[in-house]
């Protein structure tokens, strides 16, 4: 089960088959936001983050109803200041992201793009893992949503990257 949280000015409900809990909480300007969520995995923390630290041009093959490809634009895979682009289905459309890596912690599991930043802790007492993922946004104009669609995107995303992984043990 993943746990959700976001922040905007608009108390909206999130996508309801998420089954998350959620905390809403109001910012002075509408047009900022962050998104948090935590998903349950089974795969280890390092294994997880090895997918999006070593082979991110993988994550296409583990999750491909999400993730068209990922791409090399400029620099190394795990090297902070390298460009990657990411093709993905979202809402049943293809979108392209181009993302620079601006924080790579391999003790912690983290990686954090300029837009979007994960990271994979160990559950305390317990096998598997939490995949948490934290983004922060600002609309370019008010007609445009605040993308809580991202939830179930990226808690589906977190579910099948962790099949994947189970199955080639």
């Amino acid at each position: 089960m993943a746990e959700v949280e976001t922040k905007q000015e608009t108390n909206a409900a999130t996508e309801p088959e998420t089954q998350a809990a959620t905390e809403l909480e109001t910012k002075a300007d509408s047009m900022v936001g962050e998104i948090w969520i935590g998903v349950d995995i089974k795969a280890s923390a390092e294994k997880f983050h090895h997918m999006f630290a070593k082979r991110p041009h993988h994550v296409s093959n583990a999750t491909p109803r999400h993730i068209g490809g990922v791409e090399l634009h400029e620099g190394e895979w795990d090297k902070v200041g390298s460009i990657v682009l990411w093709n993905y289905i979202h809402e049943g459309k293809p979108k392209v992201a181009k993302d620079r890596i601006e924080a790579v912690d391999p003790e912690k599991n983290l990686r954090k793009f300029r837009v979007l930043e994960g990271d994979v802790t160990p559950k305390q007492g317990g096998s598997g893992s939490v995949a948490r993922w934290h983004l922060e946004y600002e609309r370019i104009d008010e007609k445009v949503a605040h993308p809580e669609t991202l939830i179930p995107f990226l808690e589906s995303m977190s579910k099948e990257i962790d099949e994947h992984l189970l199955s080639t043990e």
